[in-house]
């Protein structure tokens, strides 16, 4: 069996994937497996989890999740294979749309409102969690997060990153917030996505990740949020200037 190099898969979805309310099952199921492709937690080239686990852990039938899961292949953002090795395949995001598509997504967004909302999500998960403390195994996973986004190559230093911040997110204690952080974030993803990746603001970036988790680590509540809160600023500076 192979060794996930990111953590456990179900890890990584657990902050997303939750049982939908009744009524709207097909709708909030869609929501949640667009929010898992668009914040890369399932990377291009990987399978979705098993339809039957996928079914399960969103409380729906296996024919609403194929509903789904069909709406998300007409659109290009995964694929079906057959045969022993098949299952559903999360598709490149080369192959799922070009930057122009993209464009016309975002300008339909707020980008302040997005800004702030983040900002005010992740400054108050950091503060919860500096403050709750975290459990040894939190703790590890926490440092487990940032050491992976240290050796990340370009091409999957944003997903990683992500994958860092809706960990704080999810530690928090708050499942209210996870969900709501996990689809903001997914929007701010959307933004990022149209600019340049800079090397210079990456180094920044992993500097103030590891002071920001050496903050929560150290239980050092106020240090946590201001942190956080110059992190976020510095993100919102480089989306203004490209895209406002």
């Amino acid at each position: 069996m192979s060794v996930d190099p990111e953590g456990d898969l179900e890890d990584r979805l657990t902050p997303v994937l939750r049982p939908v309310r009744a009524g709207n099952g097909f709708e909030e199921a869609l929501e949640q497996i667009l929010q898992v492709v668009r914040l890369g937690l399932v990377p291009g080239g990987e399978r979705l989890p098993a339809e039957r686990e996928l079914a399960e852990r969103l409380g729906i039938s296996r024919v609403t999740l194929r509903e789904v899961l069909k709406v998300l292949q007409d659109q290009g953002l995964v694929e079906s294979r057959r045969g022993r090795y098949g299952g559903t395949f999360v598709l490149p995001k080369s192959d799922a749309g070009g930057e122009d598509e993209l464009r016309r997504r975002i300008t339909e967004v707020d980008i302040e409102d997005v800004l702030r909302f983040r900002e005010v999500l992740e400054v108050g998960a950091a503060g919860l969690c500096a403050s709750h403390g975290l459990t040894t195994d939190q703790s590890d996973r926490l440092r487990d997060a940032l050491a992976r986004t240290h050796d990340a190559p370009l091409a999957d230093y944003r997903r990683l990153d992500t994958m860092l911040h809706l960990t704080l997110a999810e530690l928090c204690g708050s499942p209210t917030l996870t969900a709501q952080y996990a689809a903001v974030r997914a929007t701010v993803n959307d933004l990022l996505d149209c600019i340049p990746l800079l090397v210079r603001n990456l180094e920044h970036s992993q500097r103030q990740h590891s002071a920001l988790v050496e903050a929560v680590l150290d239980g050092d509540a106020d240090g946590a949020r201001e942190m956080m809160r110059e992190h976020c600023g510095g993100t919102a500076a480089l989306l203004r200037g490209f895209l406002a």
